[in-house]
């Protein structure tokens, strides 16, 4: 077949560049393309996207090779029925490698129209580099190159107030552009820009923190041949995403006015602090992925799904989500309870394979950051340890042991933790692997043997689990510190 382009789909007319997009990657085009392409048809937007690759390789020329156009597949389930649509997305107008043309990407700054900067440049990606310099071309980092071009649109139209550009990071580290915005403005100091430049990047142009919610699996090399079915031309950018869509935004009605979501059907909220919804998706989301690793693949299963789907590990699940974390978050109970169940719907979603071992790495650190702040909440609040929490807990101890029934697990962590749990457990005594294991501020930045019960119950719940298997040991440990 033919390689897609815009004459055959009989696409002539050209959107204003009104968005320069720092990545090309999977993520952002499953989701801020997706996100414009909606705000264009329902809201007459009429803003097109330039492109631009962040690092010296990317997919710059597969873009411009297709004139901007792909397909996005989304797939997933909402309350038990399963959802399949495509979309052609078509807003992207150029893709610029400043690596190859610097001054391509230069001239982007001095587009007329040009009201908004967004990025995805993995986490990694917002970092100061000191050696970067403004007469590069370009810079390495992003929030350098960034700079660069906020200095050529402020040079460009002689600091006109009317020309500041709206900067929405969507990087997964929290406060997104607080630490962007720091960066930026430190590198104009370093260079020393004008002084009328860093008081225009500060009083006129705005940046947003952001929290985005999508898995995107992304080219489906797996099953192209099914994808390349539903096609009359022949596609290289075929992204696959799951339907599910958050986008929260930090900003005010000025930035509403700027982006009306509301007369789309995405789910983009507009707040003035993002922080409780973070918090919700942290514990949630990802407090349940990290605390089901360990059991789930304990107890013989593979994938996120098969997780959710048995009886027992389900359950597990379900009570660990809906009666001990969602019991921690100061918000509506019934905005909770939705979210909840969206949640265990993506999880159940069968056109993604996640599997338990590729969600294992750091699972201390993620334990840490996900789910001990729900297993401390509730006693804060229940002065009893919750169930579910507490034995995923030993779970995970259980898991970093490396082996069980004789095979090895899918442990994947830092050297010294590993040899940490190498020595806890040459201990013949779960009181003992309990205790030093709870008492490791490194991990946890405090002394868990305070909490009270909470060293004699993972102890049971190892001792359980070794001798009886995840669910018979979690039926034991549970008539046991009830």
């Amino acid at each position: 077949m033919e390689k897609i382009n815009r004459s055959k789909v009989e696409l002539t007319n050209k959107l204003p560049i009104k968005i320069v997009q720092f990545g090309e990657g999977n993520f952002l085009r499953a989701f801020v393309e997706y996100a414009f392409q909606k705000l264009n048809q329902d809201a007459d937007f009429n803003a097109g996207i330039a492109v631009v690759q962040p690092i010296d390789k990317g997919l710059v020329k597969m873009i411009n090779d297709q004139d901007g156009l792909y397909t996005l597949f989304m797939k997933g389930v909402k309350k038990g029925e399963e959802i399949q649509e495509k979309e052609l997305i078509t807003n992207i107008v150029k893709a610029v490698d400043p690596y190859a043309s610097f001054q391509d990407f230069l001239a982007l700054a001095r587009e007329e129209e040009l009201a908004f900067i967004i990025s995805n440049t993995t986490e990694a990606g917002i970092e100061y580099i000191q050696s970067d310099r403004p007469d590069m071309q370009p810079p390495v980092s992003f929030p350098a190159k960034l700079t660069v071009l906020l200095h050529e649109r402020f040079k460009h139209f002689k600091g006109d107030k009317s020309k500041a550009l709206t900067i929405i990071p969507c990087e997964l580290i929290n406060y997104n552009s607080d630490t962007l915005k720091e960066i930026v403005l430190k590198y104009a100091v370093d260079w020393q820009l004008e002084s009328d430049f860093k008081l225009w990047l500060i009083n006129d142009c705005t940046f947003h923190n952001t929290l985005v919610d999508r898995i995107v699996p992304g080219y489906p090399r797996d099953q192209i041949e099914e994808y390349n079915s539903k096609l009359d031309y022949k596609d290289d950018l075929i992204v696959s995403a799951e339907s599910f869509f958050l986008w929260v935004i930090e900003g005010d009605d000025r930035l509403k006015a700027k982006l009306p979501f509301e007369k789309t059907s995405l789910d983009v909220k507009i707040v003035k602090d993002m922080q409780p919804y973070r918090t919700r998706k942290v514990r949630i989301l990802n407090g349940a992925h990290t605390a089901m690793v360990p059991f789930s693949l304990l107890y013989g299963n593979e994938t996120v799904k098969e997780t959710v789907d048995n009886s027992f590990t389900g359950e597990f699940v379900n009570k660990a989500v809906f009666d001990e974390i969602n019991e921690t978050l100061n918000m509506d109970a019934d905005e909770l309870k939705s979210f909840s169940e969206e949640i265990l719907d993506r999880f159940r979603n069968p056109f993604i394979k996640h599997l338990l071992s590729s969600i294992a790495l750091n699972s201390i650190s993620k334990f840490k950051v996900r789910v001990l702040p729900s297993l401390t909440g509730y006693v804060d609040i229940h002065h009893k340890l919750p169930v579910h929490l507490t034995f995923a807990f030993a779970a995970l101890i259980r898991f970093y042991k490396g082996t069980w029934k004789g095979e090895s697990l899918p442990v994947n962590d830092s050297e010294d933790i590993v040899a940490f749990f190498d020595g806890v457990w040459k201990a013949d005594d779960y009181k003992e692997v309990a205790r030093l294991t709870l008492q490791n501020k490194s991990f946890w930045d405090e002394d868990l043997t305070a909490i009270p019960s909470l060293t004699a119950a993972i102890a049971i719940a190892l001792e359980e689990i070794d001798a009886n298997g995840i669910e018979q040991g979690f039926i034991n440990f549970q008539k046991q510190i009830k």
